[in-house]
């Protein structure tokens, strides 16, 4: 399970007791966040996020807010 809390800027996302800082921007209805920006964890700090687990990352996010009034979605 994951969560998300953030701000206009950026989202922070906790997974698994980790937590990865993903800058964005906010928009109407959302937010757009940038994909090629996850690269390590902010907590514990600066250990590497392979590709499997970014993947795993971004669907477990879309897939909380799909429903929801704020969608995330990455680009």
């Amino acid at each position: 399970m994951v969560k998300i809390t953030g701000t206009r800027s950026y989202i922070k996302v906790e997974m698994n007791g980790k937590t990865v800082k993903i800058p964005g921007e906010m928009i109407i209805g959302g937010f757009v966040a940038v994909k090629k920006a996850i690269k390590e964890w902010e907590k514990p700090a600066k250990e590497v996020i392979d590709e499997e687990t970014k993947e795993k990352l971004i669907r477990e996010v879309v897939s909380k807010t799909k429903d929801s009034y704020m969608v995330i979605t990455f680009e």
